[in-house]
This record gives C-alpha cells, sequence and structure tokens, in this order.
C-alpha cells in the first residue's frame, strides 16, 4: 500500500487542503495529513486546536489519518515508511517555491517523490491567512473551511464577538 504524506500548518485548514485530502484519499492507500509545528512560526490556533480541526474535517475518510511532527516532513516521511510528498499548487507563484522545496526534499530523500495537486478553480484564491484577515473584517467565511473552522476563526478573530460577554 502506498502512503502519501500531506504536511500543512493548517492554520486553520481550509476548503483548499480538504480538496488535496480528497483528491489524494482516491490515490492511495493510506495519506498521513501532518500538522507541521513550527516553535519559530506565530500561528493563531493551537497545536491542539489545528490537530482537532483536521481530525473532525477528515473524519470521513477511512484511509486518512492525521498526526504531527516538529522535525523535517521528509524525515516525517521516511520513518513511517511514505513514498510519496504531496503539495497543493494555487498558481504559478505556489508551483515556483513548491518546484523548489520539491528539489531540496529530493536531495535529502530521493526515494521519496512529490506529487503536485492543482487547487479546484473555485478554491485557488483561498488561503489560511486569506480567512483569517476576511474573519477580522467580520465577513462569511463558510464557503472556504468547515463550519467548525469558521466557528473559531469567529471566536478569535470576530470583532464583532470581541465585546461579548
Amino acid at each position: 500500500m502506498t502512503i502519501a504524506v500531506y504536511a500543512g500548518s493548517f492554520d486553520p485548514v481550509t476548503a483548499g487542503h480538504l480538496s488535496v485530502v480528497r483528491q489524494a484519499a482516491r490515490l492511495f492507500g493510506h495519506v498521513v495529513v501532518v500538522v507541521a509545528i513550527n516553535p519559530a512560526k506565530n500561528t493563531l490556533l493551537t497545536q491542539d486546536e489545528r490537530m482537532a480541526l483536521v481530525r473532525e474535517a477528515v473524519a470521513m475518510h477511512p484511509n486518512v489519518t492525521v498526526a504531527w511532527t516538529q522535525g523535517l516532513i521528509v524525515d516525517y516521511a521516511r520513518d513511517i515508511g511514505a513514498s510519496v510528498l504531496l503539495r497543493g499548487v494555487r498558481g504559478a507563484t505556489d508551483a515556483q517555491f513548491e518546484t523548489e522545496l520539491a528539489q531540496n526534499n529530493r536531495a535529502l530523500a530521493p526515494e521519496i517523490s512529490t506529487l503536485f495537486l492543482p487547487a479546484e478553480a473555485h478554491l485557488a484564491e483561498v488561503s489560511s491567512s486569506g480567512l483569517k484577515q476576511r474573519v477580522a473584517r467580520g465577513e462569511d467565511v463558510s464557503a472556504f473551511c468547515p463550519p467548525a473552522v469558521a466557528a473559531k476563526l469567529r471566536e478569535r478573530l470576530d470583532p464583532s464577538l470581541r465585546s461579548q460577554p
């Protein structure tokens, strides 16, 4: 069975991320969604919150599990016997960055391939940072993320909720 790893900070998980998971779940026997922990990166959501939101969002896929790592993703993939790293690509800018990352990963672990999965057209502009900005402006993000994510972001960022007891 081919194991594929899809890693990201998922701060928060978006409809774009979940599109990649859906595609991957059809292509591979086992997909591990890895919440990457980077102590140098400031995140809005805690590790536990990100893990819980991702778990809930992928629960309908029996061949998808959720894990976390603080180390290099390529090392994690090697440790669990994965042969594929998955990367979502929204456009040319993502493709350039992801190609460089794939080349670096290939140098570290030539036995692990990187597969780019393009975003669905209607999700090409969706990003975690964009979601946070929209919520902070009081905008509806329900089309761009699961309901639990929208609720968590509103709880943290919506200015109309901050003054409520």
